[in-house]
């Protein structure tokens, strides 16, 4: 790998450490926030929804723009936006300003991560450079969750929670700086390629609405006319966005995609995936702190073993094992580590010893680092050089519908179960306990589903498109 590629490399993993790191460090930070701006717990889980809501909602749109202006262009635009709204959240005095500013962290977050993967692919041609970069790429990914709950406590406790902002800016700088050097200057193929205002209106309001009233059901219920309404209104402008595609001369998603049976299918692994790892990664957080009675600090060090786990996979195991068995055979192999390290979970006791209840976990979450470095080549391998930047963007917003549907659907079905057992007359651990362990149950089903599509829909890439020259056709790989 030459230095060029060694230094484009490590830009585009900086900006996905700052966008991951920003995630899992305003989490830890959050009770801090609350007592100094006053919010209401209502209101502070919009420090996440407002990231959450612009962040989903556009990565598709901005995808598709990368590949008609230029990746670069669309990255580095994106992470400006991001670096200022960084700062603007640092500095603010209020929840309406804090809440603003992670709106716009979400818009830079969107612009940028959406050409991420478009660009990796397209610099990294051969397989086994390929390989190698998604595994640093997948590595990063997973330090970035566990370095922002350290980081998060560290920060708090020894500054204050202006800092978990601040700390994003120097990131952002330097990113764009290198970036001007080390990223290639495409130039995209033109807005006349797939301009179609009508369907970004429509799948941009549509993908907003529908993760708004995803992240609301654990406030209204699930059968409340406002979820069925917001879901009923989003199904419906999602439906008119794909009618418009089907229909458009040129349209912002091409449906040619989902010919490809591993964009089609990489895509729904991830979601049924990462809405099961949100089990892991938040609930077993949340089980550390309000069932064992751990600090913020503890608890991310304790998490520190599955970062190293995934991140030493998928850094220097994902790759020879993707060239030797194949994509999909290696897949399956995580996806069978994650299922048995969930199904343990499920037997979580109210006074658990770390050793014997988490620890294993922790070990078998390695899976996860086959899992996230596989999918991301599955998912990239049936997309056109034209439409490199377009799947990146359909891979990331899967990515973020499936962590919304995580949040959403696990933690209330934890917190019903704990709510029942506690007018049962069960101890508070108890009740909290027996919630989780639900939670678990479910997303060891996710993980069987997820098993299940591996099977029966992926195929070996039978050709790596998005290598192709810009504008040549390419086979799909069926």
């Amino acid at each position: 790998m030459s230095n060029s590629k060694v230094l484009a490399l490590g830009v585009l993993s900086a900006a996905m450490l700052m966008t991951i790191l920003d995630g899992s460090i305003v989490t830890v930070a959050m009770p801090a926030i609350q007592q100094d701006l006053g919010f209401s717990p209502a209101g502070l889980s919009w420090t996440v929804n407002a990231y959450l809501i612009a962040f989903g909602g556009l990565l598709l749109l901005a995808g598709r723009l990368g590949d008609l202006i230029g990746r670069r262009s669309m990255f580095l635009a994106g992470n400006t936006v991001f670096t200022a709204a960084s700062l603007f959240a640092g500095v603010a005095s209020g929840p309406g300003q804090l809440i603003a500013a992670r709106f716009l962290q979400g818009v830079g977050s969107a612009l940028a991560a959406s050409v991420v993967l478009g660009i990796l692919v397209t610099m990294f041609t051969e397989d086994g450079e390929r390989a190698k970069a998604i595994g640093v790429f997948s590595f990063t990914g997973a330090a970035g969750a566990s370095i922002g709950q350290v980081l998060g406590g560290v920060l708090t406790d020894a500054l204050n929670w202006h800092w978990v902002f601040f700390i994003n800016v120097p990131i952002g700088l330097v990113t764009v700086a290198l970036a001007l050097k080390a990223l290639p200057n495409d130039r995209g193929i033109g807005m006349a390629a797939g301009a179609d205002v009508l369907g970004a209106v429509l799948v941009t309001s549509g993908l907003m609405l529908g993760i708004y009233t995803v992240v609301q059901i654990a406030e209204y219920g699930w059968l409340s006319g406002r979820t069925l309404g917001g879901a009923a209104v989003s199904a419906g402008l999602i439906a008119g966005f794909l009618v418009r595609q089907a229909t458009a001369a040129t349209p912002l998603l091409p449906l040619r995609i989902f010919r490809s049976r591993n964009v089609s299918g990489a895509n729904v692994v991830q979601m049924l995936t990462l809405s099961a790892m949100f089990a892991f990664q938040i609930i077993v957080a949340l089980y550390m702190q309000k069932v064992l009675g751990y600090g913020a600090l503890q608890t991310g060090l304790a998490m520190l073993p599955a970062a190293v786990a995934i991140g030493g996979v998928s850094l220097f195991v994902s790759a020879p094992l993707s060239t030797r068995f194949g994509a999909r055979n290696v897949l399956i192999a995580g996806l069978v580590l994650l299922l048995v390290g969930m199904a343990w979970l499920t037997r979580l006791p109210v006074h658990a010893t770390y050793v014997v209840d988490l620890l294993p976990m922790m070990v078998l979450i390695a899976g996860g680092g086959l899992v996230l470095p596989m999918l991301t080549t599955l998912g990239m391998s049936g997309a056109k050089a034209d439409d490199a930047g377009l799947a990146s963007g359909l891979f990331n917003t899967t990515q973020q519908i499936g962590m919304a549907l995580g949040i959403a659907v696990l933690s209330t079905l934890a917190a019903s179960r704990t709510g029942s057992q506690l007018t049962a007359g069960a101890s508070e651990a108890e009740a909290l306990t027996s919630g989780y362990r639900l939670a678990f149950m479910v997303a060891t089903g996710l993980l069987v589903a997820a098993l299940a599509v591996s099977f029966t829909v992926l195929r070996k890439p039978a050709v790596q498109a998005v290598s192709a020259p810009v504008n040549e056709p390419v086979a799909l790989a069926i």
